[in-house]
């Protein structure tokens, strides 16, 4: 048991390692490869008033030291495959520029079948997006760009040694003029200009001499200089950080299982220790031989959870497909994970076995005479003394938490490792408390159960410690989830003011068009876009306005009007009741300012607006509102403005005949249509994939947890033949052994989850409580699953040793040495 707990940590760690490096791997080659042709990148500052274009080009390529030049135009695009459905990981869906050379091959994306785009209608993707997407060449697609769903024809498909398909993204190729018009900074500009070194000229050089020709703001930089800024691992960094945290936990848990194995041996080899120190052994031979024993369990679960850690890896990679439908490679050997495994394996198991070592060192040779070992309450006094201040300590600083949430992070440590020290006291109480129920419900068989669990209450403290850690983390994220949850759904309805909203998936844009399309189908009455902006006022204080179709917003945001009207909204701005009495304006009063570009590039376009009402709403359309018509002109793609939604109000009793019309309408499954009943479920369903991987990654624990009861419960049976024996004799059957032995593992088993749900929810309401307006929900169906899970590992982990001391012969049993 120990073996297999350790096994499960080392594995633990050596598959996020593995998986860790593997996908480091992928991604810096694919991030060496993807630009084959590039030995100078041309990047302009944000606020540069010049842009990469045209004629920068023109004069780039003339370059003696330049083989060629390229521009470079990127951004957005979604690809909706042959089921519907958007294709790849959202946040690395990119969009891109086919360059063509005289033979119609671009060198960056070489071609497997088809060709290149040649016009508005017509696209390629990468090789592993179309085998996902079931598209073939010749194919009629569906993509989105700029939040708009558009069809195209794939004529061709091409490889690409590209970053963001190997993190799981999706390339969709445009020609230049195409992707100029969906994704340039300005008119005909690039995002960049890639620069070719001629035969002779190093890349320095081509840097130094093009740096040259750029006015401010722009920037020669070397291909190594690039690749040497890039994030080395970026989300597989945090990723694996993330997973050995847990490994960590894992480790920590199972220590507890080692030493109180090692603990039971000592004691049942307490006159053989004393017997070698009768003929001569040292107590340094005596702690050797135990600690030798420890490092070879430590070895040998090191091999096993090396090897097993390469599968988890795999598996790490499957679920998580960071690297892209499997375009990482986990090696078999690897220096740095192998090295590290045997270094935890071993380590975690010398450690948990040098205080057992200890004791058993500690034995003198006259206890080879006795039958009975001393008492060690003086010692158990100590431990009961320093765990209640240590337990008071964290509670006080779980307390203070509250309103410190930073301390969180050393109070819950705290708290844990104060109720570890005190569980033996605890043990003892909690279980006294059991005595009574249990022999009414199972008679004599409940108090002998009762009593075995309190004859060595380090025993059970340990036991029930392997279960209260994992059980504790798994509450402590049930609550601090439900709790946000909970604030979710909240904000949800107060933000829901429209029978309908139109959104984006997450890393989408809603499009331009679509409030105008949704607002021709019948039964919608009044439509309006959500466009959040910000007008810079005379004194340069930013003011958040949201710029909305006059007309509609009224009735489509359910607003309340306190003063004036809305009518001229079109010439004027309104705005709340807080923000007039902040400014001091009334009906009437003059704001003036200058509307910011998205980009921030170019200065926008200076207003002089009147107030012309004061008025009340949900959050999404406070504090100010202005015409759509009012904000700037785009000049490009980074000027387009962020449409945050589209809210819509539905003629009475068709609101659900009026969402299947927008669907059909849109035919865009990057926009999300939903009523009040779909934003709560959408505001609760972001949280789900993070509490499943919680619970998928603390399950090992736990698991380590129910090992430790097993382990528990074979060691009481190993040392109680005799004590079998005699219960048998004086008429307890088969059953009733099984049953003592279901009913003491039950009672260790909620025990520890007591303590562990327990001390969760402590942990996890701190936290709750630490953040503003997130209400305390404690999660009670969870928390009585957890309860039915803990007998549950109770009753299972009793079925071996119990058939194990079932099979005990009577006689055999009777006549066994205590020892």
């Amino acid at each position: 048991m120990p073996t297999l707990a350790v096994v499960l940590g080392v594995a633990f760690v050596t598959g996020s390692l593995l998986y860790g490096d593997s996908v480091r791997a992928a991604v810096n080659r694919a991030r060496s490869n993807s630009q084959p042709d590039a030995s100078v990148s041309i990047t302009a500052d944000p606020a540069a008033p010049h842009r990469l274009d045209d004629t920068l080009l023109r004069r780039l390529r003339a370059l003696p030291s330049a083989a060629a030049a390229r521009g470079v135009v990127e951004g957005r695009s979604f690809l909706v495959g042959s089921d519907g459905t958007l294709v790849g990981d959202l946040v690395q869906a990119a969009g891109v520029n086919y360059v063509p050379d005289g033979s119609g091959k671009d060198v960056r994306y070489p071609l497997t079948e088809g060709r290149g785009p040649r016009g508005a209608t017509e696209i390629a993707v990468d090789r592993r997006t179309a085998e996902r997407a079931g598209y073939r060449v010749g194919a009629r697609v569906r993509i989105v760009v700029a939040g708009t769903a558009l069809d195209a024809r794939l004529v061709g498909v091409f490889t690409a040694h590209d970053s963001r398909v190997d993190s799981g993204g999706t390339l969709t190729a445009f020609d230049t003029a195409t992707a100029q018009r969906h994704f340039a900074p300005a008119p005909k500009g690039y995002s960049a200009i890639t620069l070719t070194a001629a035969e002779g000229t190093t890349d320095a050089q081509l840097a130094q001499r093009a740096q040259k020709l750029l006015p401010s703001g722009l920037r020669a930089v070397t291909r190594a200089d690039l690749e040497s800024g890039a994030v080395p691992g970026g989300d597989a960094d945090k990723l694996t950080t993330l997973l050995l945290g847990f490994a960590g936990v894992a480790l920590f848990v199972s220590t507890f299982l080692v030493a109180n194995t090692f603990t039971m041996l000592s004691a049942a080899r307490a006159r053989e220790h004393a017997l070698l120190r009768a003929v001569g052994a040292t107590t340094n031979h005596v702690m050797r031989m135990v600690l030798t024993e420890a490092a070879v369990v430590g070895t040998v679960a090191s091999a096993i959870g090396y090897g097993l850690g390469v599968g988890a890896a795999h598996l790490l990679g499957s679920l998580f497909d960071a690297a892209g439908a499997g375009s990482a490679t986990v090696p078999a050997l690897s220096a740095e994970p192998l090295l590290a495994a045997f270094a935890v394996g071993i380590g975690v198991t010398v450690l948990a076995a040098y205080v057992p070592a200890r004791r058993a060192a500690a034995v003198p040779p006259v206890a080879a005479l006795r039958t009975v070992q001393p008492s060690t309450a003086a010692s158990l006094r100590r431990r009961n003394t320093i765990g209640l201040i240590t337990t008071a300590c964290g509670a006080l600083l779980i307390a203070a938490a509250v309103g410190e949430p930073n301390l969180l992070f050393g109070a819950a440590p705290l708290l844990l490792v104060g109720l570890i020290v005190l569980t033996p006291l605890l043990a003892l109480g909690l279980t006294g408390l059991l005595r009574s129920p249990l022999t009414r419900l199972a008679g004599v068989r409940g108090k002998l159960a009762v009593e075995n669990a309190r004859r060595n209450p380090r025993r059970t403290a340990a036991t029930a410690t392997t279960l209260m850690v994992g059980l504790a983390m798994v509450t402590a994220v049930t609550v601090a989830v439900t709790s946000v949850n909970r604030f979710d759904e909240r904000e949800a309805d107060r933000s829901m003011a429209s029978d309908l909203r139109i959104t984006a998936v997450d890393f989408g844009e809603v499009g331009e068009g679509t409030a105008d399309r949704v607002a021709r189908l019948a039964d919608a009455e009044a439509v309006t876009p959500v466009i959040p902006a910000y007008f810079d006022l005379a004194d340069k204080t930013p003011l958040s306005v949201t710029a909305v179709d006059p007309a509609a917003v009224e009735r489509a945001a359910s607003l309340t009007i306190r003063e004036g009207s809305l009518d001229r909204l079109g010439q004027g701005i309104a705005v709340t009741e807080e923000l007039a009495a902040a400014h001091g304006w009334r009906l009437g009063s003059r704001v003036t300012g200058t509307f910011t570009r998205a980009s921030g590039r170019t200065p926008g376009a200076k207003a002089d607006l009147p107030v012309v009402a004061i008025y009340d709403g949900p959050e999404n359309v406070t504090p100010a509102l202005v015409s759509r018509r009012a904000l700037p002109r785009p000049v490009g793609a980074e000027d387009r403005p962020s449409i945050d939604s589209v809210l819509v109000k539905a003629a009475p009793g068709r609101t659900a005949a009026l969402q299947q019309k927008i669907r059909r309408a849109l035919d865009n499954p990057a926009l999300l249509v939903q009523d009040r009943a779909d934003a709560r479920a959408a505001a609760t369903a972001r949280s789900a994939p993070f509490l499943n991987i919680m619970y998928a990654m603390l399950s090992v624990t736990v698991l380590i947890g129910a090992l430790g009861v097993v382990n528990t419960m074979g060691m009481a049976v190993f040392e109680r033949v005799r004590e079998i024996g005699l219960l048998r004799a004086i008429g307890l059957d088969r059953g009733g052994v099984g049953s003592v032995l279901r009913l003491e593992s039950v009672t260790i088993s909620l025990f520890g989850s007591a303590l562990g749900v327990v001390a969760g929810t402590a942990i996890g309401a701190a936290a709750v409580l630490g953040q503003e307006s997130v209400p305390l929900v404690i999660p009670w169906d969870r928390t009585a699953l957890f309860f039915l899970a803990s007998a549950a590992i109770g009753v299972l982990a009793s079925l071996w040793p119990g058939r194990q001391a079932a099979r005990i012969p009577m006689l055999e049993a009777i006549g066994a040495d205590t020892e």
